[in-house]
């Protein structure tokens, strides 16, 4: 067989790109396959999306060559307030609130517009001459052999390489045609993703506020704004949704609060349904799913970015250190050493997100009794503290090496 490349990827979003990174870094040829046209990556306008980038997230993205040119348009987070209530009540009396001065490394990670990690992964991509990127292009069909896999574009054309892995998603095509199936449900909740300013400063700090419909995150950003990730139940969603701009906002100030002042939208409006999604294999023969085409868990933690970021940086640890023992990166035994050390830690933080979105999506009394009181303990106990901001800076567990800040 002749290869194309070594690798194929499909999925030009952002988990894709920073794998083809990690790997041609470390000499390995890829072609990134992206369903979208070049010009639709390359907004350079706020449309209202960012990310939490855990700490460790930031450590990969620097070991890439990436962070580097984006930490001056990072908000570090230095300190999550974690409440329960109800809209127009304000929060219940026992809290948790971690400070990052509570560990060494620093922040505990940053947000992070969409709009500038985006922008700066393609112009890596470009600079990169063994990265292969074919924009608007999709894949119809896929065939694995016993020492590689072809897969056809809707254009007809054929490309062959020792491995594919699939960045493309929940409802992934790479992972239906190598038949994986996928398990979960569905929350009955949806959630309205946009960006505010507002009057007063953040300080640097998110806060998850738990609600009967669901939680609303207020993330900072850049300036005196943030990010809103809210949750609220499919028809009420569906509703504040097709309200006007002054009538969202009408929507949102009883849970928002005062405590920011005056508040108003930047950028756009956004819902997608939540669910609980993972495939029942990370990998098949000459077959590897990352992201959320592995799993896609509740954004109550903010976690899915990270997730991804985590499967790429194991990913790319095992498939190089295959490819200098002189292995074929595409065989299955290769593979499974990758779903080993993935499988569990996205299956508990799935389980995780799963029970506390439960535990907290109600207003039934005795069950917020015992949260609130679950959570007033947390926070009297320092070392208990200590490990749940370890968490969620992305310190905890066996770590890839990029996910340390080192190279391959």
């Amino acid at each position: 067989m002749t290869y194309d490349s070594e690798i194929l990827i499909v999925g030009g979003g952002l988990n894709g790109p920073a794998l083809a990174l990690a790997l041609a870094q470390a000499g390995l040829s890829v072609t990134v396959i992206d369903a979208l046209p070049r010009t639709d990556r390359d907004s350079d306008l706020f449309d209202g999306r960012s990310y939490a980038l855990a700490l460790g997230s930031t450590r990969l993205l620097s070991a890439i060559g990436i962070w580097p040119g984006l930490v001056h348009r990072g908000q570090p987070i230095l300190e999550i307030v974690a409440s329960d209530g109800r809209a127009g009540e304000g929060a219940a009396p026992f809290f948790l609130d971690f400070h990052h001065g509570e560990i060494e490394e620093g922040p505990m990670g940053h947000m992070i517009e969409d709009r500038y990690l985006r922008r700066a992964m393609l112009e890596a991509l470009e600079a990169e001459p063994r990265i292969t990127t074919l924009s608007a292009e999709t894949v119809v069909a896929q065939e694995t052999g016993p020492t590689g896999v072809t897969v056809t574009l809707a254009s007809g054309r054929q490309l062959c390489a020792r491995l594919l892995v699939g960045c493309d998603g929940r409802r992934s095509g790479t992972a239906q045609r190598a038949g994986i199936g996928r398990t979960g449900h569905d929350y009955g909740q949806t959630a309205l993703v946009c960006a505010i300013a507002h009057e007063r400063p953040h300080g640097g700090t998110a806060h998850q506020f738990f609600m009967p419909p669901g939680p609303l995150a207020i993330l900072p950003l850049p300036g005196n704004r943030s990010s809103i990730v809210w949750s609220e139940r499919h028809a009420q969603a569906a509703a504040i949704q097709a309200l006007d701009d002054a009538a969202y906002l009408e929507m949102l100030r009883p849970r928002f609060g005062d405590f920011l002042g005056e508040i108003a939208l930047e950028g756009a409006r956004f819902t997608y349904p939540l669910s609980l999604s993972l495939a029942n294999a990370f990998c098949a023969p000459r077959v590897a799913l990352l992201g959320d085409a592995a799993h896609g868990v509740h954004p109550i933690a903010g976690q899915g970015l990270n997730l991804g970021l985590r499967d790429v940086g194991a990913l790319a640890q095992v498939l190089v250190e295959a490819k200098r023992r002189g292995e074929d990166i595409g065989a299955i035994d290769v593979l499974e050493r990758y779903q080993t050390w993935r499988r569990f830690d996205t299956t508990l933080m799935a389980a995780g997100t799963d029970t506390v979105n439960a535990l907290f999506s109600n207003d039934n009394p005795l069950l917020r009794l015992g949260r609130d009181l679950g959570l007033g303990a947390v926070a009297a106990l320092p070392a208990l503290r200590r490990r749940f901001i370890r968490e969620a800076a992305g310190l905890t567990g066996g770590l890839p090496r990029l996910m340390t800040g080192r190279p391959l």
